[in-house]
């Protein structure tokens, strides 16, 4: 069995959180806080720099834990100053006891912030890990092989009907002619036929009324 050999930083450690321990429970015993209450002070003082330490020490710095480290540190170093004779504990001044009293609301903040904040690295990947399960291999069905495979695109062909030819769509119906314009027209064609002897013809009829050639087209066909 090997020999159980001291470790002087561990002593030392010991030994300071003893004392910081004390300074922290005098000091919230001082402001009034009595019974245990008091020992619970310096309990939620320590776990709280643990934990921002922790923080630190797991994730990286962040403003986050160094935040909540500082505060857990001034307090655990203003309780030791405190009780160094610097303040009078017999009468703590007003800004002390509202400090202590406001100690565990703070200290339940900072706890649930640095249990429940995620790190700079979950947050640059907030994707979950992938599923590397293989799929299962399908087995084949020799009864399918045989047969020839038919796409559904064939058998959705296959069961259309026959297209039919587009219709043609219909033509529009001629524009209503004004009657004066009408009018007009046919004394046009009879002053040719006085003149010619022949009857007018559409590009005629139409240099002389000047309206389109569909339009020429449907007077014509309302002077035959």
């Amino acid at each position: 069995m090997g020999r159980i050999r001291p470790d002087a930083v561990l002593v030392q450690a010991v030994i300071a959180g003893a004392l910081s321990f004390a300074h922290l429970h005098d000091l919230a015993a001082a402001a009034g806080q009595d019974g245990w209450k008091a020992w619970a002070y310096p309990i939620s003082v320590d776990l709280l720099l643990v934990a921002a330490w922790r923080r630190l020490r797991n994730d990286g710095p962040s403003r986050l834990a160094w935040s909540w480290f500082v505060i857990a540190l001034v307090a655990s170093l203003g309780a030791n100053v405190a009780t160094a004779g610097f303040l009078d504990l017999r009468h703590p001044p007003a800004w002390l006891r509202f400090g202590i009293a406001g100690w565990p609301a703070l200290a339940f903040l900072g706890g649930t912030l640095l249990a429940h904040t995620r790190s700079a690295v979950e947050a640059a990947d907030p994707s979950p890990p992938a599923d590397v399960t293989p799929a299962p291999t399908p087995v084949p069905d020799p009864v399918a092989a045989a047969e020839p495979a038919v796409s559904p695109h064939e058998l959705d062909a296959a069961n259309l009907p026959a297209a039919e030819p587009p219709s043609e769509p219909p033509l529009p119906a001629p524009a209503p002619i004004p009657a004066a314009l009408l009018a007009h027209a046919r004394k046009v064609a009879d002053e040719h036929h006085a003149r010619t002897g022949d009857q007018i013809d559409t590009d005629t009829l139409r240099a002389r009324l000047g309206v389109p050639p569909q339009l020429a087209d449907s007077i014509a066909a309302q002077l035959t």
